[in-house]
């Protein structure tokens, strides 16, 4: 049986987010046991077109748009986000704790 890579692990936990929240990309390298790999997750999302990955619902700790310049068209990833009820104001998940979704709380 194959170990599954860095990214194949970030891959899994990010399908896992709920329609309508997000997480950031700190939670998901905490979760996996590697809380100072929050680049590596950026880096992950990065790369997941190919892979159905709901990468939109992945931003900074504070819930910033940090990765909707990889996006296609202007605007895509607050489009998507606001598309499942997630408000957006100035590049910023408004409500962002409502919003957040804790794969270390979520997934135990």
């Amino acid at each position: 049986m194959e170990e599954k890579n860095f990214f194949d692990k970030v891959y899994e936990v990010a399908k896992l987010i709920p329609y309508g929240r997000v997480t950031s990309y700190g939670a998901i390298a905490k979760y996996l046991g590697a809380a100072r790999s929050a680049r590596m997750v950026g880096w992950a999302m990065n790369n997941s077109a190919a892979k159905d990955v709901p990468a939109h619902r992945v931003v900074n700790r504070i819930g910033v748009l940090t990765g909707k310049h990889h996006f296609d068209g202007t605007g895509l990833m607050q489009q998507l986000l606001e598309n499942e009820g997630v408000k957006i104001k100035d590049n910023q998940i408004v409500d962002f704790k409502k919003h957040f979704w804790d794969p270390w709380k979520e997934l135990g």
